[in-house]
């Protein structure tokens, strides 16, 4: 029983690796409208460049979690078969498509005619990716990771870290917040809210998961304490872009950072929490 924290190189890949794909998606759309001058779009694309340091970061945890370097190339052995192959490959696609565009487009290099194509095939690879993390934890054996819960739960994130995430690196390159950009505080604010629903769902069905010894909901002790500090974060995470909009004032760099980092925080909370639910079938158990 815990906090699941003991799963944490797990914990900072999946939260990491969901908020880049979200924020990548976001910036993607943005430049793909089109409506930014030419300086600000480069500037949009050299702060790409903190993505890529973040999904590196995560890999890098991925990394410890397996041991060794050599062990993540031996995972790649079964694609198509097995589902941490096909996460791996996916994230190293979704990772090297998003390096190359932006190195590509850092230096010019990039033709104009492939970068709408090049944005939406890494858009693509990014979903594809979370996808893939999702079914990593679709076991049978464990009834606690039921597979529309994790897979709901991976997808939101992207959708309320990855907004604030791209949002943050846009307005550091001076992008016009009009059209879709005007829209991308809603999202994470509706992902926020689904998010509350689902844990409130699963939490609720914990009890029918049990074995001769324990229930589910036992796994993870004060589960209830620590779903409210993440609520709290979040919300104030979020409460930091969102408020001075609904002030009629442009949120700044520091400001968007901190609720950056707090929503981090509180993602984090509720991934450990994820882990922390393990719970495998045996002789004993009951549902």
């Amino acid at each position: 029983m815990g906090t699941g924290w003991h799963e944490w190189p797990l914990i900072v890949f999946t939260v990491l690796g969901q908020c880049v794909v979200g924020a990548f998606i976001v910036m993607a759309l943005v430049l793909a409208e089109g409506k930014q001058v030419s300086r600000v779009v480069h500037t949009a694309r050299l702060r790409m460049f903190f993505l890529w340091v973040l999904m590196g970061m995560a890999f890098v945890a991925s990394v410890m979690h397996l041991g060794s370097p050599a062990r993540m190339f031996n995972a790649l052995n079964r694609m198509g078969a097995s589902p941490l192959s096909n996460e791996i490959a996916s994230g190293s696609l979704f990772f090297a498509l998003g390096g190359l565009y932006w190195l590509l487009a850092v230096f010019n290099k990039l033709p104009p005619a492939l970068s709408k194509p090049w944005l939406l095939v890494t858009s693509l690879a990014g979903i594809g990716f979370i996808y893939a993390m999702g079914r990593v934890y679709h076991i049978t054996t464990v009834p606690t990771w039921s597979p529309v819960y994790t897979s709901l739960s991976f997808a939101l994130t992207a959708l309320i870290g990855g907004p604030l995430l791209g949002y943050l690196l846009l307005r550091s390159a001076g992008v016009v917040t009009r059209g879709s950009v005007r829209l991308l505080p809603l999202v994470s604010l509706l992902a926020l809210i689904i998010s509350c629903i689902a844990w409130f769902s699963q939490v609720a069905g914990l009890n029918s998961i049990h074995s001769s010894v324990q229930t589910a909901s036992s796994l993870v002790p004060a589960l209830g304490d620590l779903l409210a500090w993440r609520l709290a974060l979040i919300a104030i995470g979020l409460g930091c872009w969102i408020a001075p909009l609904l002030k009629q004032k442009t949120p700044g760099i520091l400001t968007l950072a901190s609720g950056f980092t707090l929503v981090v925080a509180g993602e984090l909370i509720g991934r450990g929490i994820f882990y922390g639910l393990h719970m495998t079938v045996g002789l004993t158990y009951g549902g």
